[in-house]
């Protein structure tokens, strides 16, 4: 069962890639880069390893592409034509691979711990997750914090408009 998800897991996240370079809208090619990072979390899942996934999570999936879709946002480089075309041309590829990922999500979590060989026996409680981030690993998660809030500090001063009197 474990190498089979793996095999989708490595389809899907082929697929996010591929999708992901070929958009020209940024923020379209960012949705599809969250949906390869959270299929590439599932499969260090499936390696046995729970911690670097929920890091992928965290740190890549979640606070990376928001400091990029901020960027995009903050720079309007998004198009301003909306393409021609049905919907589901547009919205099929990322509601296929959202609907591949649930799914594999939902085998995971609903299968037999007892029945994983995979994983060596071990699973990952979400107390043992939060005793790993903020127990042992707490000060290097704040150091990680620091540095994406000062990061998106300095996008923000490095991209904003200069006031008119500094302009002359």
């Amino acid at each position: 069962m474990a190498t089979v998800l793996f095999y989708i897991l490595g389809f899907i996240l082929l697929a996010a890639t591929l999708l992901c370079i070929t958009r020209r809208n940024p923020v379209h090619a960012v949705i599809y880069l969250v949906a390869g990072f959270f299929a590439l979390a599932l499969m260090f899942y499936l390696l046995g390893a729970p911690l670097v996934a929920a890091w992928q999570v965290i740190v890549y999936a979640g606070a990376i592409m928001v400091l990029f879709l901020f960027i995009i946002m903050m720079l309007g480089l998004a198009p301003q034509e909306t393409p021609a075309g049905p919907g589901w041309q547009r919205w099929g590829p990322l509601v296929l691979l959202s609907l591949s990922l649930l799914t594999c999500s939902l085998l995971l979590i609903f299968q037999d711990p007892a029945a994983s060989e995979s994983l060596g026996g071990y699973t990952l409680t979400p107390q043992a997750l939060g005793e790993a981030l903020f127990g042992r690993y707490a000060l290097a998660v704040e150091v990680v914090s620091f540095q994406l809030l000062f990061a998106t500090i300095g996008a923000y001063l490095l991209g904003r408009p200069l006031p008119k009197e500094e302009q002359k």
